[in-house]
């Protein structure tokens, strides 16, 4: 699996509906899971991005299908960037010439 964060902003239509937050977001996690995605945290932020979410998905046909998915429906814009743990950036450095 590979983790990814997903920095995530609200449109106009979105803080218009920000009440429905909690049930999108129960959707979202569970359209998420339909692809092999686990969402491992989403966090509500205050700062240039309104939502934040960790998760690990089998590849990154999935996440970006979940992210075109969550964008589709008009709330959210998304950015989705790969992470890679501490262990993963071990095994990339030593692949350095």
């Amino acid at each position: 699996m590979a983790t990814f964060i997903v920095l995530m902003s609200l449109t106009d239509q979105g803080i218009r509906n920000a009440k429905q937050i909690p049930e999108r977001r129960k959707a979202g996690i569970a359209a998420a899971e339909k692809l092999g995605i686990k969402v491992k945290e989403a966090y509500l932020t205050a700062g240039a991005y309104d939502a934040v979410v960790i998760a690990d998905a089998p590849n990154g046909e999935a996440m970006t299908t979940w992210a075109l998915g969550i964008g589709s429906q008009g709330n959210m814009r998304t950015q989705m960037m790969r992470a890679f743990s501490s262990d993963e950036t071990d095994k990339i450095l030593a692949k350095l010439p």
